[in-house]
């Protein structure tokens, strides 16, 4: 069928010949209302395939966005993996060998980590697809902030240690308090047999064996901080001199039979503080020596180092372990 004007020609098969036949306006409304539906019908069934098996330019360029962003967040992660092991070999240095060697208390998982746990904080990165990659790489990344800064602080601290290390070592008990010559380690830190009480009791310090009168030094720069008969704490000890050397550490001299430093005075590692005695509760002369590092009292044979060879020193240490009967 041709269209030309209002109004068309139809072949007749019969005639054939091509016959004009008229076509009513409502006809041609119907067709054209047709035609605009068809058309209509099959645009949105196309929109709708493309829809859901086409992607638009837009989500295509949303879609590259995504896949960089997860690369980007690998890598992120990757260095982040890095760092930590950089820092985890600063950490162990710190309190394996910096604060052992300025004796130090390492810093704890807490001081180092700090609250970096708060889910509250990451709430605002809750309710995404991705919700979960973001808050854990989120949190990682805080959590190592946080540990660089305190490691910094440590430094800091480690470095302000370094500078004092002259006066510390000059400070630190390093010698022996009599002539290495003139006495002998005859009991030594530890559980041991009390010659009076007839009990074995914490033995808190080492006993000296000399003859009355051998003069007893300090051990380390430092402030007298008590001299002459024992006060109360130190009961059974006789004569005193204690001497505070700063940096947590303390040295007391007991059953002395002269002090020669009054408290308040301050003296120097090797100078004469008083004499070898036998006051106090003991069964004969001899120096009580003790070594207190931040309140507590330890080994004092682990700082002879000082002023005695290697054989000496082992020497020292075996007699300080024998398990023997202490003189006080």
């Amino acid at each position: 069928m041709k269209f030309y004007g209002k109004h068309t020609y139809k072949f007749n098969p019969h005639t054939l010949k091509y016959e004009k036949v008229f076509v009513s306006l409502r006809d041609r409304l119907r067709n054209i209302g047709f035609s605009v539906l068809f058309g209509v019908v099959l645009g949105v069934v196309l929109v709708f395939v493309g829809l859901q098996f086409l992607d638009s330019p837009k989500e295509r360029s949303l879609e590259r966005e995504v896949a960089t962003y997860r690369r980007q967040n690998r890598v992120l992660n990757d260095r982040v993996d890095r760092a930590e092991r950089v820092l985890e070999d600063l950490e162990e240095r710190d309190n394996v060998l910096y604060r052992t060697i300025f004796e130090s208390e390492p810093l704890s998982d807490a001081q180092r980590r700090g609250a970096v746990d708060d889910d509250d904080r990451y709430s605002d990165l809750e309710g995404y697809d991705y919700s979960e990659m973001l808050i854990a790489t989120t949190r990682r990344v805080d959590e190592l902030s946080q540990r660089l800064y305190a490691q910094s602080k440590s430094l800091d601290e480690i470095y302000a240690m370094a500078l004092s290390k002259n006066e510390r070592m000059a400070s630190m008990p390093a010698i022996f308090p009599v002539n290495k010559k003139s006495g002998k380690v005859v009991s030594g830190y530890g559980m041991r047999f009390h010659p009076i009480m007839k009990y074995m009791k914490m033995h808190s310090g080492i006993d000296i064996t000399a003859r009355q009168g051998t003069p007893v030094y300090a051990t380390g720069d430092g402030v007298v901080r008590e001299a002459g008969h024992s006060p109360q704490g130190h009961s059974g000890y006789g004569n005193v001199a204690l001497i505070d050397h700063g940096f947590g550490f303390e040295t007391l001299y007991a059953h002395l039979n002269t002090v020669t430093v009054r408290p308040g005075q301050r003296v120097k590692r090797g100078q004469q503080i008083g004499t070898v005695g036998s006051s106090g509760m003991t069964t004969g002369s001899h120096l009580h020596y003790e070594v207190i590092l931040n309140g507590n009292k330890v080994d004092p044979v682990y700082y002879f180092s000082g002023d005695l060879t290697p054989e000496e020193y082992e020497e020292v240490l075996e007699l300080a372990r024998q398990q023997n009967q202490c003189m006080s």
